[in-house]
């Protein structure tokens, strides 16, 4: 299989090459290196094409020859996305549709990388996806638009796709120093630095975090296009209770050896309170089955980050 992974230099999509070089797989990557890097993808044998969503000529130059398109190229960011919605818009909707434009040319799926936020605030958890979206952001928004165009695809074209509502991803290689990084990394950064992590509102807020290998194998076997699941829409997520940020810092810290005195900030503009995913609709059409629980997850993330500190 031949596949182009955009956002290839970013933190899941540089995961994403890593496996599918390691499976025997021809793959291309596409990035604007805006927040990935060139360094992600160091020894992986796979080329990568320096260009912008909002071209739609350089994302179907990208596209020629290949079968699947993984569509993992975004603007991330809830509280960006308030300050930012016009770029939002332009790089995740008119961005997504150039990709399935390419798809559409040269006859290829697309696994498209959504987001749980779609879902925003509900009245029952764990979220499934037959639920109403309510987003609260323009990030959110722009995801489930982009998730309208995939079944828009499908449905009106033929072109098979699949959208994955991701769930709070994090794992090695996380980048930490981003004034928008995950609360993860965060965390590890200043646990394993010595300073104050920043706690936004009472910390009682609850996520469901899913590792990121967990993340490349949905992909994977979203890539397999089966019959019933084309054209549809797949939580991807921990397959657990979700954690509370207080419950996150006491764990990170005791692995990372240290006693942290978090700094309490007020809670951010457009973040939803809870985070929680039912994937039995994953596990029972795509055969997901998430394999890496919360302790061990970051547990595997802070040994990587010492490591990585101490070269």
């Amino acid at each position: 299989m031949k596949a182009l992974v955009t956002g290839a230099a970013g933190f899941i999509g540089s995961h994403l090459c890593r496996r599918l070089v390691a499976d025997g797989h021809e793959v291309v990557g596409f990035d604007d290196l805006s927040a990935g890097a060139v360094g992600n993808l160091a020894g992986v044998d796979a080329p990568l094409v320096e260009g912008d969503l909002r071209d739609a000529e350089a994302v179907a130059d990208a596209g020629d020859g290949c079968q699947v398109i993984f569509h993992q190229a975004a603007l991330k960011s809830v509280p960006r996305s308030m300050a930012e919605p016009v770029a939002f818009t332009e790089v995740n909707v008119l961005g997504t549709l150039h990709v399935l434009l390419a798809a559409r040319e040269v006859g290829a799926a697309v696994v498209y990388a959504s987001s749980s936020s779609v879902y925003g605030d509900q009245d029952r958890y764990p979220v499934t996806e037959d639920m109403t979206p309510r987003p609260r952001s323009p990030y959110a928004a722009s995801k489930l638009a982009g998730e309208a165009y995939c079944r828009a695809w499908w449905e009106g074209y033929g072109v098979p796709t699949i959208a994955l509502r991701y769930l709070n991803v994090y794992g090695p290689g996380q980048d930490p120093a981003s004034e928008y990084a995950s609360v993860i990394p965060r965390f590890i950064g200043a646990c394993l630095g010595g300073t104050r992590p920043v706690i936004h509102g009472d910390g009682e807020q609850a996520r469901d975090f899913t590792f990121v290998d967990d993340v490349v194998e949905a992909n994977l076997l979203a890539a397999r296009m089966r019959p019933e699941a084309r054209g549809g829409v797949f939580n991807v997520g921990g397959g657990s209770a979700p954690t509370s940020i207080n419950e996150l810092l006491a764990i990170v810290a005791g692995l990372a050896g240290a006693s942290p005195d978090p700094v309490h900030e007020p809670a951010r503009e457009g973040d939803i309170r809870i985070s929680h995913a039912d994937v039995s609709r994953a596990r029972d059409v795509l055969g997901y089955a998430p394999a890496v629980d919360i302790r061990e997850g970051l547990r595997r993330t802070v040994d990587a980050f010492r490591a990585s500190r101490a070269t």
